[in-house]
């Protein structure tokens, strides 16, 4: 049988807690799961990548000693016009594969 020495108050206080408790993880497990949380954490990363791999790729390019400057740039501009036009074919297949799931 239960226990007759705990005091039905604190029963009462311990329950609103563990229940408050339950109310903020699910709370948070909705804030997880939201769609427009997790796209906005998806493009969030891919932000970042694409930005580690310009900077990346800025750092191998650089204009050589010889040239007067322009070869550099041109050849840098190229280069993120690449990684650009990769980060957008990326971003339409990720949307096309998100559209085939619904």
């Amino acid at each position: 049988m239960a226990d007759k020495s705990r005091d039905p108050e604190a029963l009462e206080r311990e329950i609103e807690r563990s229940r408050q408790q339950l109310a903020r993880t699910i709370d948070e497990l909705a804030d997880r799961v939201n769609p427009k949380n997790v796209a906005q954490r998806g493009a969030d990363r891919l932000k970042e990548e694409a930005d580690h791999v310009a900077r990346t790729i800025g750092a191998m390019v650089r204009p050589s000693d010889d040239d007067d400057g322009e070869g550099g740039q041109i050849d840098k501009r190229l280069v993120l016009a690449g990684v650009g036009a990769a980060v957008i074919v990326t971003a339409l297949v990720l949307r096309r594969r998100r559209r085939r799931r619904r």
